[in-house]
């Protein structure tokens, strides 16, 4: 990511362009001056601008409340969304097995990236420069905040839905998985034989299509 891009992004124009290298830098790629470390210290900075965030807005919440909103915002999935709406993984500098298993486009590997530029511009630029960039990242997800939005996710949803109701727990099953190595679909299915019900998830690993299935199955049951 060459450094006008960033600022056309963030803006924020590097002092250090060193530190946005390094930034970008996958282990893969170099075992030396990587982005491991800097992923470290983003994942606190973020935790902090996120949290006094959320606290300074939503004065009445609790800390449950409070603690469920900054899982949902600093969660991988999350981190790898944002970066792939501003083309990081076009930037990144990945060794050759990553490059031809599609590691600029795995969610792992996209988190963390971001993560470590937000450490590279506090690095480069102090406490505000990477609250302000972290603001911009995460504006559109902060002014869609509120108290009353449902942030667990959808096997949690599931589960207590059916808990509540004492009725026997999903099961998930995987029926099929398709595509190479690397960029495999998994195909899973949710079903509650109490109920008769079955429905279908499909996604990038098992875990997404579990989710993906329960959502489908919350829709039947309209909780």
């Amino acid at each position: 990511m060459n450094t006008e891009r960033f600022y056309a992004l963030t803006e924020y124009r590097f002092e250090q362009e060193e530190l946005l290298r390094q930034a970008l830098t996958h282990r893969s790629y170099s075992r030396g001056a990587n982005n491991e470390r800097l992923e470290f210290l983003g994942d606190s900075i973020l935790g902090l601008v996120i949290s006094r965030q959320i606290y300074a807005r939503f004065s009445e919440a609790s800390e449950g409340k409070l603690s469920r909103m900054r899982a949902a915002l600093v969660k991988k999935q999350t981190l790898a969304e944002i970066a792939l709406s501003i083309g990081l993984g076009e930037h990144l500098l990945l060794g050759g097995g990553e490059l031809k298993s599609g590691g600029h486009r795995r969610e792992s590997i996209l988190a963390d990236a971001l993560e470590a530029i937000i450490a590279a511009v506090y690095l480069d630029g102090g406490d505000e420069a990477a609250e302000r960039v972290v603001l911009r990242l995460y504006q559109d997800r902060l002014d869609a905040l509120n108290e009353t939005m449902q942030l667990k996710d959808a096997k949690t949803r599931l589960q207590e839905y059916l808990q509540s109701r004492k009725m026997e727990l999903p099961d998930y099953s995987v029926d099929k998985t398709t595509g190479q190595a690397h960029e495999q679909t998994f195909t899973v299915s949710c079903k509650l034989a109490e109920l008769g019900l079955h429905s279908v998830g499909r996604g990038p690993s098992r875990k997404q299509a579990e989710q993906e299935a329960a959502r489908d199955m919350l829709a039947r049951l309209k909780p």
